[in-house]
């Protein structure tokens, strides 16, 4: 009798243990996947914009005549990336501000802003909160920063803007 009573409850313990590991698969794939990126994007500073008004005013921009653009130098390494080519590769992005870092009184009233960039010499502008996956390496960036007055024109004095390069 005892014999018969071990084997019932190795059994039992049997398919607990399978039913357990059911579970916990089953929790698994129900989860959100988190994972941390594993390795290093670096971005160096280059050189600083210029951004100019335009003929009315109303617009200042590094793309406007006598203008130019910002530079920086990202580089990024992921162990996975390289790897897998699909897991743990950084995005770079150049968000637009909501406002300048300085301006004279009334400088930002009615003042949108906007960002391009262009990646590794490019021609083409990329809207700047459009994330764009970028390989291990070196990679350069172009940034340009444009502020509009929906209404009136800019006041005269000094103006400073500061668009944040994002590796993520």
């Amino acid at each position: 009798m005892k014999a018969g009573a071990s084997e019932t409850a190795v059994a039992r313990r049997r398919r607990n243990s399978s039913a357990l590991l059911a579970f916990a698969a089953l929790a698994c794939l129900c989860l959100p996947a988190q994972s941390a990126i594993i390795g290093t994007c670096t971005i160096m500073i280059g050189a600083s914009g210029t951004m100019t008004p335009n003929p009315a005013i109303n617009i200042f921009g590094s793309k406007q005549a006598g203008g130019s653009s910002a530079g920086a130098t990202i580089t990024a390494s992921s162990l996975l990336c390289s790897i897998l080519n699909l897991l743990d590769c950084f995005s770079v992005s150049a968000p637009s501000p909501i406002a300048f870092t300085s301006a004279p009184s009334g400088g930002d009233t009615n003042t949108t802003f906007a960002t391009v960039f262009r990646l590794d010499g490019s021609g083409t502008d990329i809207p700047g909160s459009s994330p764009q996956r970028v390989t291990n390496g070196t990679h350069t960036i172009q940034v340009d920063l444009t502020a509009t007055k929906s209404s009136g024109i800019f006041p005269a004095g000094n103006y400073q803007g500061m668009v944040t390069v994002r590796c993520e």
